[in-house]
């Protein structure tokens, strides 16, 4: 089974076995542009030229044939927004990705006229520039492109939607339910887009895919990229290809993943749950017509804090350097970092909001900064925890983690003793190509449940709290006070545009 795991940073091509053993990946970073502050767009040709390359490379490691492949499943960085010309695929703009604040002024001129309760009852989501809506709407005012929208000359699609269209033959115009989910367009009880939002958003429905289930045959990719035809099975949004992976079927099952952002979905079953603390309702994935639904926390900067330090600070050469430089030292030495640089998710949800870092002295050093850095990451996710112990009404038994940073130790326990809560790290951490290969599996019959898709689901380690209580709320009050001054520079950032 073949994963093409089309991320924010990379695009990667991951092959499993059908008892879920990683047999070969490769993997791909593209640019990052940043037009202006607060706004982020992919090229396009990027993440295509990359993802193929990935595939290619991917299936040479691995010594087959493509021919062995008995399906492929595409996930992806989720409310990413691409447009492109029906007739040619050729995109009419950059992607805008799901971190761009561009249309804050658009969101905030809704929730203006009250339109947050409707959107959050219809949805299951909260007014903000993260969802593809108001994206699709600042496109087609900026390129002039409404009357062609409108006469079905374009197509709307998330970057599965996208890389389906280039990669498989006949260009199917399509997605699954999660990612439509995440656009702020679709009904979460009907299931379809929603006449009264494209027509507040004055989207035409035209341009928009079909919702598909998220393990369904879209059609065959093309021979043009391996020398054979393949069927495409499956689409998800990254986070409910993890929670999948991470066999998160019973009802209050909970997944952390540490990418570029972290994400925390708690499996609620086959009802909706409406929450008012600030976590997102949404499809955790759709089986024969049947969505299941799952509750989610987001944060925005995570993995992409360490990037920073990385890329704009210099102080660390590669992400994986930050957990020596961190372990230098005991703590943080009370500096705490906010890496709000796209603004506060869950439960803030402040677009406004930008880094901060706090309690700097002149004995602050690089390795307290890159601990500030990872403990930001833990106490972010901490916040998304409280949330979901406050939905469930009680804290989970343990907290399933994935991702890239979860290769990190240190961070894995500060989770741990930030969180007061079991951390259990898989024996697989690509737990999302992993997911949405399975998912491709059950699309052609290799699995006839979910539990046997996942039944390979092993532990790697688990990481213990410390018993610390006193120090604990030491720490989280240091951290509620530190994003307190985030918030109130973000009231001035408002108050002054």
């Amino acid at each position: 089974m073949l994963a093409l795991d089309q991320g924010t940073t990379s695009s990667r091509a991951i092959l499993f076995t059908d008892e879920g053993r990683l047999s070969a990946s490769a993997a791909f970073e593209f640019a990052q542009h940043y037009p202006r502050p607060g706004w982020v767009e992919h090229e396009p040709k990027d993440i295509l030229d990359t993802t193929v390359r990935a595939i290619r490379e991917a299936v040479q490691k691995a010594g087959i044939s493509p021919a062995q492949i008995a399906a492929i499943g595409i996930t992806n960085q989720r409310e990413t927004t691409l447009v492109w010309d029906r007739l040619t695929g050729e995109p009419v703009y950059n992607a805008i990705v799901w971190q761009c604040r561009r249309t804050a002024s658009i969101i905030q001129k809704l929730k203006d006229r009250g339109m947050a309760p409707m959107l959050h009852q219809k949805t299951g989501l909260v007014p903000d520039a993260y969802f593809s809506a108001s994206k699709i709407r600042w496109l087609l005012d900026e390129t002039n492109l409404q009357k062609r929208a409108e006469n079905g000359e374009l197509c709307f699609g998330t970057v599965d939607s996208y890389l389906a269209y280039h990669l498989v033959k006949g260009r199917p115009h399509v997605t699954d339910a999660t990612n439509a989910s995440r656009t702020m367009l679709m009904n979460l009880k009907t299931q379809d887009w929603d006449e009264e939002l494209l027509r507040l958003f004055n989207i035409p429905r035209a341009m928009l895919p079909r919702i598909a289930d998220t393990a369904e045959t879209i059609g065959m990719l093309d021979e043009a990229f391996l020398g054979t035809e393949i069927p495409v099975t499956a689409l998800a949004g990254d986070q409910h290809a993890a929670l999948f992976g991470q066999a998160c079927f019973e009802p209050g099952a909970v997944k952390n993943t540490y990418g570029t952002g972290c994400f925390m979905l708690m499996n609620t079953g086959d009802k909706p749950i409406q929450d008012d603390k600030g976590l997102l309702t949404t499809v955790a994935w759709r089986l024969n017509g049947k969505p299941t639904y799952a509750l989610e926390g987001s944060v925005f900067i995570a993995g992409a804090a360490i990037q920073w330090l990385r890329d704009e600070l210099g102080i660390i050469d590669s992400a994986g350097a930050s957990e020596d430089l961190a372990a230098q030292v005991k703590d943080s030495g009370g500096v705490y970092f906010v890496p709000a640089f796209t603004g506060l998710g869950a439960p803030h949800w402040d677009m406004y909001a930008r880094g901060t870092l706090t309690g700097l002295s002149r004995g602050t050093g690089r390795a307290h900064i890159a601990r500030a850095a990872l403990e930001a990451i833990a106490y972010q996710s901490n916040d998304l925890m409280r949330l979901m112990a406050k939905s469930l009404g009680h804290k989970p038994v343990s907290l399933k983690v994935d991702g890239g940073a979860t290769a990190n130790d240190l961070l894995m326990q500060l989770q741990a003793d930030i969180a007061g809560i079991s951390v259990l790290r898989p024996q697989v951490r690509e737990t999302t190509a992993l997911g949405v290969a399975l998912l491709a599996g059950m699309g052609v019959g290799l699995f006839g449940t979910p539990e046997q898709a996942a039944k390979t689901w092993q532990l790697d380690r688990r990481f213990t709290p410390d018993s610390n209580v006193d120090l604990r709320q030491k720490r989280l009050g240091g951290w509620e006070r530190a994003v307190k001054t985030a918030l109130f520079e973000a009231q001035l950032r408002k108050e002054s545009t």
